[in-house]
């Protein structure tokens, strides 16, 4: 299984309201660097899994609909708990729905998202693709 990552920032604010969330229950903001990993079985004629522009820039439009956001007001986030695995999913899912129709993109076996808080504590989530 090959694979190829590129990482990005962003900037949410949002609240997590439940006890569970000690402090981080009132609204608070959040920097994370998030990785994102494609996961191809062959390489592709170029013998690569994706061009790593191509991948920064769906990256980048995913995440421009997130960034300085604060998340409680988001609409896709409506009733939901914006943890930060909850975060990796959508992002996961929402780059595979821009990318799915390309050549590239249905030759893809998953996406990996990993977002990172600080150095010390992040949280992933896999999604695996019909390739």
């Amino acid at each position: 299984m090959f694979s190829l990552t590129v990482r990005r920032h962003f900037m949410i604010a949002h609240s997590l309201p439940r006890e569970a969330f000690g402090p981080a229950q009132g609204l608070h903001g959040a920097t994370f660097v998030a990785e994102v990993a494609f996961r191809r079985r062959a390489l592709n004629n170029d013998a690569i899994v994706l061009d790593i522009g191509a991948a920064g820039t769906i990256i980048e439009d995913v995440l421009d609909g997130l960034n300085y956001k604060n998340l409680d007001e988001h609409p896709d986030f409506e009733g939901k708990l914006t943890t930060t695995e909850a975060l990796a999913e959508y992002i996961a899912t929402q780059v595979a729905a821009r990318i799915k129709d390309s050549d590239d993109g249905r030759e893809l076996a998953g996406i990996d998202v990993t977002l990172r808080e600080n150095p010390d504590a992040w949280a992933s989530y896999s999604l695996d693709l019909a390739a």
